[in-house]
């Protein structure tokens, strides 16, 4: 929900080109917010590219189902490789 949330507000400027997620999940695990941007993406069917950097526990499930959800997510190894999908994607 707060994804959710936090996709409604970038995506309510008409400026926003494209969206980039860069989360160290520590505490929250990595599978979780992967799960979350999935299911924001899909019930906001997102306009704009959304770029996905993962880092912390259980990023390897975490890439996993973002590759897996059939969505147009961009996945990114770090925050300068996410940087320049960023850029290419718009």
């Amino acid at each position: 929900k707060q994804i959710k949330a936090a996709f409604e507000i970038i995506t309510s400027d008409p400026a926003v080109k494209a969206i980039l997620v860069n989360i160290f999940g520590g505490i929250m695990k990595c599978d979780i917010i992967a799960e979350g941007i999935i299911e924001a993406s899909r019930e906001l069917e997102l306009q704009v590219p959304v770029i996905v950097r993962l880092e912390g526990t259980n990023v390897e499930k975490g890439k996993q189902l973002l590759e897996q959800s059939g969505l147009a997510l961009i996945s990114a190894d770090n925050l300068d490789d996410a940087a320049k999908k960023a850029v290419a994607s718009i």
